[in-house]
């Protein structure tokens, strides 16, 4: 039995069917199932790599010829053909898209590398000004900025990004990279931010952060070619729930200590496997739910979660969506990805390539009024 080459394929075997199939559980299984199956659930091809590499080593050594080798290179093969499976339901992502956007055109794939080389994420086109300060907090109060290096536009609209981490981690470097080089290689200002965390920060702190990140961008949008009126929050896990809530609060002096005159209005919200429930229920009195702060004039949101969250189940999200739906005079867009794991926009892929190509969309449609999809 060539234990090696068992051993290199169960190791690729076992997240891949966690992928197809995960653990469904709210507790420790369900956070195992998103640590093994986050990548390899959008970029498969990367184990399919191992995979090759490992049975070309092992036909090398003359591994494959004995009855444990053909076990072994069974299990192997599980790899392969589950990846196809798993393509497969991804590609289900741009019809479905397209739908929730009144079949509004999205293109297709633009690139073959978020087939085969889903890493590493750079773009040769756009430049980064990083850790400059919007607070008191140090690094926790500090943000990048994203921009096109060469013929930047004058006045571009401005995409902010709050990242994940169940408020108690995560950084401004790590989610959403794609979704922040593809509009700024479009020419707008991309502003990715940290905010305070637990246990030394609690809600409302982590709200009040995000709206300065809002009027830094305002204040400070003609040095770097943006348009105060045209800002775009978004948001990833824990950081599509303070996007949500500040979009739903503009100008609240409630949430804004020290800068009420501040605006912090925003065109749209975009919030992507968020959790919008309830936080430090037992250390604030304030309601801290963005459900608490629906209204009426909500602006513009698009809710894209996946059909496979082990860690916040789309029930929520899809809750938030019903809400806005139910009273908001602005378009409200829902995306249920088939298949989607929570944090599916580690990297570039063929499911969110296209809802990138769906954001874009949307975003036009906020933006130019008429083309806007409810």
């Amino acid at each position: 039995m060539p234990v090696g080459y068992l051993t290199a394929g169960l190791v690729a075997a076992v997240p891949m069917l966690l992928a197809l199939q995960p653990l469904r559980s709210s507790g420790a299984l369900g956070r195992l199932s998103w640590i093994l199956t986050c990548v390899v659930n959008e970029s498969p091809v990367l184990l399919v790599y191992w995979v090759l590499a490992s049975t070309a080593l092992a036909f090398a050594q003359g591994d494959v010829g004995s009855p444990g080798g053909l076990v072994a290179l069974a299990v192997a093969a599980i790899t392969p053909a589950v990846a196809v499976v798993l393509t497969r339901r991804s590609l289900q992502a741009r019809p479905m898209i397209a739908a929730v956007l009144d079949g509004a055109p999205i293109g297709q794939t633009r690139s073959p590398r978020v087939y085969l080389a889903p890493l590493p994420l750079a773009h040769r086109g756009v430049e980064r000004t990083s850790n400059l300060s919007y607070g008191d907090a140090g690094k926790l109060n500090s943000l990048d900025v994203y921009r096109r290096a060469l013929d930047a536009p004058d006045r571009a609209p401005i995409l902010i990004h709050l990242h994940g981490g169940g408020f108690r981690g995560g950084r401004k470097s790590f989610e959403s990279r794609p979704l922040l080089l593809r509009f700024a290689g479009l020419g707008w200002v991309c502003i990715s931010a940290n905010y305070r965390l637990r246990p030394a920060a609690r809600f409302p702190d982590f709200v009040v952060d995000a709206k300065r990140v809002i009027a830094w961008a305002r204040a400070h949008a003609a040095e770097y070619g943006g348009d105060p009126e045209r800002v775009v929050i978004a948001g990833s896990s824990a950081g599509a729930h303070l996007a949500a809530t500040a979009a739903l609060t503009a100008n609240d002096p409630v949430f804004q200590p020290g800068f009420e005159d501040a605006d912090t209005t925003v065109s749209a919200c975009i919030g992507m496997y968020g959790y919008y429930g309830a936080v430090d229920r037992a250390r604030t009195a304030l309601p801290s739910s963005p459900r608490d702060y629906v209204h009426p004039g909500a602006p513009p949101f698009l809710i894209a979660h996946g059909t496979q969250d082990t860690l916040v189940p789309s029930a929520g999200a899809r809750m938030l969506a019903d809400s806005l739906r139910d009273v908001s005079r602005h378009p409200v867009v829902w995306v249920e990805l088939p298949g989607a794991q929570h944090s599916f926009d580690l990297v570039r892929s063929i499911r969110f390539e296209a809802l990138l190509d769906g954001i874009e969309v949307f975003a036009d449609g906020v933006l130019n009024p008429g083309n806007a999809s409810r």
